[in-house]
């Protein structure tokens, strides 16, 4: 091949990688952009070679240099395309090390110096404009596992302008239902007096403008309630208390010498689908199991029992779940059946209720050990939203409905997907696709939001 034949073959390639770079310019704005700039200036550098008159020495390692761009843009260019198609599910944060050798005795513990770290104050929280945080804790992919992750203290209890409503309907099922929702073991006495101290101390110094601590307990400045959390006895449950003061439902759980942790104190008032007098008394094994908590035995039971033992005062841990539901009731959903009936199940529960009448439930729990008492502290809030509502958020529709298709059949059947599915995937995916149509960008997720969010 003469100089002029090579000449034109050069030129041809130039010709040939541009598309290539116009495209990697298009799609790789961010993450590629220092390697576009370079074959951007690789391909200037050979322009002003090509038009020099002696260049036939260096014709060979220009050549190379054009099929290395080439190649290097259309491999960028794929792995785009490829990113595109399914956003990348961000890394859920880890929970602590909790590997540390233990050589406490089950059943036994001494009480812990520890002191909670004093929040700062939320200065801009308002009951009536503080929306709820967005937690929307599912994946492209459902995978069964514990999901741990650190949180600061500050994060420990959160409110927001749903606190009314949470309020009103704690203080209605407290005088409705007592004990059946709201119950503490005399052993576990000791612990709830811990937590309802820890309670007032708290919300105090994170919520001033919605709690003040006073000598007898603790003052709600928006209801007027002057709770007495000092006498003995109180003259309610003191987990009943505890339930008034927050949005979260509660659950003590102890250590016996057999190494199980057993629910001896709660105030589950809202949860949905489960009822504390089915559990109370349990070993934490047996709450799963008797759930159907699908897969517990088999990814479950060991990490868990594991991180309870090791679980240390000074560590404040959050998971996230949600479900699915049928009904606009907060505290009970009654599609499963009476919250006062033997068996309850998604059997009762109507099939494909328009759309209007399905909603996102999802709950944030922490985890913490008790210092004094060595309990370990669930605190379970629910948030619940309209699924019209969420759907209109960019990225959840997609990610919904592909979270929901990749449920295998026990958490299918766990979450009663076949009550909802048809009726809530169409209107998913046609969400989904009107956020396509206006130029939802997927390959930025990642960048706008990230688990559990």
């Amino acid at each position: 091949m003469d100089s002029s034949t090579l000449k034109r073959s050069l030129n041809d390639l130039v010709a040939r990688s541009q598309p290539y770079i116009d495209e990697a310019n298009t799609h790789l704005q961010k993450s590629r952009q220092h390697c576009t700039s370079i074959l951007n200036s690789a391909q200037k550098d050979l322009h002003k070679i090509l038009q020099k008159p002696h260049t036939k020495e260096l014709l060979p390692a220009a050549a190379l240099l054009i099929f290395l761009a080439i190649a290097l843009t259309q491999y960028l260019s794929r792995r785009h395309q490829k990113s595109t198609s399914r956003p990348s599910t961000p890394t859920i944060e880890k929970a602590p090390s909790t590997k540390s050798h233990t050589t406490r005795q089950p059943g036994t513990w001494e009480p812990s110096s520890f002191q909670r770290p004093t929040p700062p104050p939320w200065e801009d929280w308002n009951i009536e404009t503080t929306k709820p945080i967005p937690y929307r804790p599912f994946r492209y992919k459902y995978f069964q596992t514990m999901g741990l992750r650190t949180v600061k203290w500050d994060e420990w209890i959160e409110l927001d302008n749903h606190y009314p409503r949470f309020h009103a309907d704690k203080a209605r099922r407290i005088a409705e239902r007592g004990p059946k929702c709201c119950r503490t073991a005399p052993e576990a006495l000791p612990a709830a007096y811990e937590l309802l101290e820890e309670l007032r101390s708290y919300l105090p110094e994170r919520y001033p403008m919605l709690y003040q601590r006073t000598d007898k307990g603790i003052k709600n400045l928006w209801s007027g309630e002057d709770l007495d959390t000092t006498s003995r006895p109180l003259p309610e449950d003191p987990m009943a208390t505890c339930a008034r003061l927050t949005q979260d439902d509660l659950a003590l759980m102890f250590e016996r010498p057999d190494g199980q942790y057993y629910l001896l104190a709660g105030a589950i008032l809202l949860a949905g689908f489960w009822r504390l007098e089915d559990k109370y008394g349990m070993p934490l094994s047996e709450i799963h199991t008797s759930g159907d908590v699908p897969q517990f035995r088999e990814k479950l039971e060991k990490g868990m029992m594991n991180f309870f033992r090791r679980l240390k005062p000074e560590e404040l841990i959050a998971r996230h779940n949600y479900f699915l539901q049928v009904d606009e009731d907060l505290a009970w959903s009654q599609s499963i059946g009476s919250e006062d009936s033997d068996g309850i199940s998604w059997n009762t529960a109507e099939k494909n209720r328009a759309i209007e009448h399905h909603f996102f439930r999802s709950e944030r729990q922490t985890l913490r050990r008790l210092p004094k008492s060595g309990a370990v502290l669930f605190t379970i809030r629910t948030y619940f939203h309209p699924i019209t509502e969420i759907a209109d958020e960019d990225y959840v529709p997609g990610r919904l409905a592909s979270g929901i298709r990749s449920w295998g059949d026990d958490v299918s059947k766990y979450k009663g997907k076949e009550k909802y599915e048809e009726v809530l995937l169409e209107y998913l995916d046609k969400k989904h696709q009107e956020q396509l149509d206006r130029g939802l960008k997927l390959e930025e997720e990642d960048e706008k939001r990230s688990y559990p969010f």
